[in-house]
């Protein structure tokens, strides 16, 4: 009896490969209605820095992109980067990308330039990146330093994208959600349980 073909994805809900699949499917499918049916103004609801009623940009700017583009240039990232920190323990990956956002979204909210607006699923990104780089530091596992080398060789540039560089580029939504990774790594280290 021949054996049955491999298959790509696995069929149960509950394999880590699925929140990515489900994340990236939600941000293009978020962007596809705002672009389709909302002339792109759902970006209205992003972080308005320091304005107390509008809080809940902090909830909603991780999902919300300018374009395709933008969305695009954080799509890649988040699968490899996202793939990486659910390989060491795929419980974690709820716990990083919601710190991250959070941390993201409420130092934005606090420092960001004043008459601005912060969109983006990039301070996620950075979250993956400075929980991966900072978990070797903090878990001194083979697996974990392994994938702090890899992304600092592969992401290191990335180091970049916390400072003022870029007009319209949102360095602070980067580097607070690089401390929240930061601050997930330490968390979820064996050395802190």
């Amino acid at each position: 009896m021949p054996s049955p073909p491999p298959q790509l994805l696995p069929r149960s809900p509950y394999n880590p490969v699925w929140n990515l699949v489900t994340i990236v499917v939600l941000l293009w499918g978020i962007q596809l209605v705002n672009v389709g049916l909302f002339d792109g103004r759902l970006i209205l609801n992003g972080i308005y820095p320091r304005q107390l009623d509008e809080l809940q940009g902090i909830l909603w700017a991780p999902f919300l992109h300018g374009d395709f583009g933008h969305l695009l240039a954080n799509t890649f990232p988040i699968i490899i980067l996202g793939g990486l920190v659910m390989l060491g323990q795929a419980e974690d990956f709820w716990v990083v990308t919601g710190l991250s956002a959070l941390a993201s979204g409420l130092g934005t909210w606090l420092v960001g330039a004043p008459n601005s607006i912060h969109i983006g699923a990039s301070g996620v990104v950075f979250g993956y990146f400075g929980y991966l780089l900072l978990r070797g530091y903090f878990d001194r596992s083979a697996f974990s330093v392994t994938a702090s080398l890899l992304v600092i060789i592969f992401y290191g540039s990335f180091l970049w994208g916390v400072l003022p560089t870029q007009p319209g580029v949102s360095w602070e939504g980067h580097l607070f959600g690089f401390i929240g990774g930061g601050v997930s790594a330490w968390l979820l280290s064996k050395s802190a349980r």
